[in-house]
């Protein structure tokens, strides 16, 4: 599946603490943080990759691409 294909996300609700915990994707889908994690590790999702963090917990994060425009941090509230 070709990259332009694939959904992305364009928007993202966080808590208090201001983590992500919901994106909202190209094609209109709410996500909550595991739904999104698991379309992440399966590929469906573009411009995102899934890491393991020091905790040993998996979490998203945006494509090393040197642009910080385009960081998760840095998505619309939906």
């Amino acid at each position: 599946m070709m990259n332009n294909e694939r959904e992305r996300f364009i928007a993202a609700q966080r808590n208090g603490d201001g983590d992500l915990t919901k994106f909202q994707t190209s094609s209109g889908r709410v996500l909550d943080y595991q739904q999104a994690l698991q379309e992440v590790q399966s590929g469906s999702i573009a411009g995102v990759n899934a890491f393991k963090g020091k905790d040993g917990e998996m979490y998203i994060r945006g494509d090393a691409d040197g642009d910080p425009t385009n960081n998760l941090d840095q998505l619309p509230q939906f």
